[in-house]
């Protein structure tokens, strides 16, 4: 299969991202079909071109249209990852896929029970997949959805899949980089989102926008460390899929993890901030996975162990903030 090959684009996953990521490569002119288990999402998508749940006020391209049966999905050229993270490995027990298959991973979270990326798991459980990507970068889906512009990154350790990738996804509206180095766009992705919610628990508080800076700077450096350490690139991180993510996810009000992070910091327990939120965010789920599998490379993330802390309600926000600020003296670099 060469790059031109790829005429049509099976989707796993119909929320925001993933009716987001089937809308715009439809809008390139692919034929896209998205699975989702909601029947009615199914129906609502085909019959009027609208998700009732997700990006529901966006009219979607008439090129995408959806189905509850992943047999229909997985026969395309391309498969897009957009399941949630700890339902990835349900759905690759349920299907076998073409070893020339293009399998892009566009999730941001760890498996619970193995500490793997999402890419690793896939190796694990698909062996004879080669294709393997994963796009990531700083994109809210309110913004792709409606052909707003973002810069995102298409990674695999083959660069000849990254820049087919690329090039699938690459339009008037989505600027896409090539990367060699996954593991590390994988996990800026996945860490970006526990940084995300300190930013906000430090606003909730009060403590400024120096305090939020430093909170992002710091957290970029404990992120760098955990990639290194795990075998990536250290200057991925610095890239679109490590400190630009960041910076949106940490500052934009918009962002669910900040979001989260705002109303812990505000004296809310974390079950009246995810109501409030709407959602829970993928930080939350991720903070505990992120600290093991740092403890596992034994690094030292300080930021997201106090963020455990407090998602455990073991500290309360103040003092999340004088134990980061009482830590001792040490060379930044």
């Amino acid at each position: 299969m060469t790059q031109s090959a790829i005429s049509s684009v099976g989707v796993l996953g119909l929320g925001n991202w993933g009716t987001a990521l089937a809308n715009h490569l439809s809008s390139k002119g692919y034929e896209v079909c998205g699975w989702t288990i909601q029947e009615d999402v199914v129906e609502s998508i085909n019959a009027t071109h609208r998700n009732p749940y997700y990006q529901s006020e966006v009219s979607l391209h008439p090129n995408f249209r959806a189905t509850g049966d992943i047999e229909e999905v997985i026969r395309r050229d391309a498969i897009v990852l957009v399941v949630p993270s700890e339902a990835l490995s349900s759905v690759l027990s349920k299907i076998t896929l073409s070893a020339e298959s293009y399998v892009v991973s566009a999730i941001k979270g760890l498996d619970r029970d193995l500490r793997l990326t999402p890419l690793q798991l896939v190796k694990k459980l698909l062996p004879n997949l080669k294709r393997l990507a994963v796009l990531s970068g700083p994109s809210f889906a309110h913004d792709v959805v409606r052909g707003l512009p973002a810069g995102v990154v298409a990674a695999s350790t083959d660069e000849e899949v990254s820049l087919t990738v690329a090039k699938l996804f690459q339009s008037d509206q989505m600027k896409v980089y090539v990367s060699t180095d996954p593991l590390g766009v994988e996990l800026g992705g996945i860490t970006k989102n526990v940084i995300a919610l300190a930013a906000g628990v430090s606003d909730g508080i009060g403590l400024g926008d120096s305090a939020r800076a430093a909170v992002i700077t710091r957290g970029l450096a404990e992120m760098m460390r955990l990639a290194v350490a795990a075998g990536a690139q250290r200057e991925t991180l610095f890239g679109l899929a490590g400190l630009g993510d960041l910076v949106m996810t940490a500052s934009c009000d918009t962002s669910r993890n900040r979001q989260v992070g705002l109303c812990l910091g505000r004296g809310m327990s974390l079950e009246k901030a995810v109501e409030q939120v709407g959602s829970i965010a993928e930080g939350v789920k991720t903070a505990p996975l992120v600290f093991d599998l740092a403890k596992q490379f034994g690094v030292d993330v300080p930021i997201t162990e106090h963020v455990v802390l407090l998602l455990e309600e073991k500290i309360t926000p103040a003092q999340m903030a004088k134990g980061l600020l009482n830590r001792p003296l040490k060379a930044e670099f």
